[in-house]
């Protein structure tokens, strides 16, 4: 057997590297990419809970004075509108560390 190595081997070897550097190099994109789907998914989240916070409210109010359904309307617009608040409140939020992110990275470069 010959010591030097078998140069097509060495080349098959090569290109799967440079394969597996490419894919890596994606990685970043799809950790974007998950962490979008979780703001999106926390945005929608707090949009319900305060839809569901406001018909609890409403509708326990309006069992204990008897005024169905007109507190359960009220609590539930309400709670749209504050839902609608920490969902802008959230996204400002999302924004600003996207900013400092790329001053970041524009001071580095």
């Amino acid at each position: 057997m010959s010591e030097q190595p078998d140069p097509d081997r060495l080349k098959a070897l090569e290109s799967r590297i440079t394969a597996l550097k490419k894919t890596q190099e994606d990685e970043p994109r799809k950790e974007e990419h998950h962490s979008m789907a979780s703001a999106a998914w926390r945005m929608v989240s707090e949009l319900v809970a305060g839809l569901a916070i406001g018909f609890g409210i409403g509708w326990g109010l309006d069992s204990v004075l008897g005024t169905k359904p007109f507190l359960m309307v009220i609590f539930v617009l309400l709670g749209f509108v504050a839902g609608v608040r920490v969902m802008i409140r959230t996204a400002q939020e999302l924004q600003e560390q996207k900013m400092n992110e790329a001053e970041k990275s524009a001071t580095e470069n």
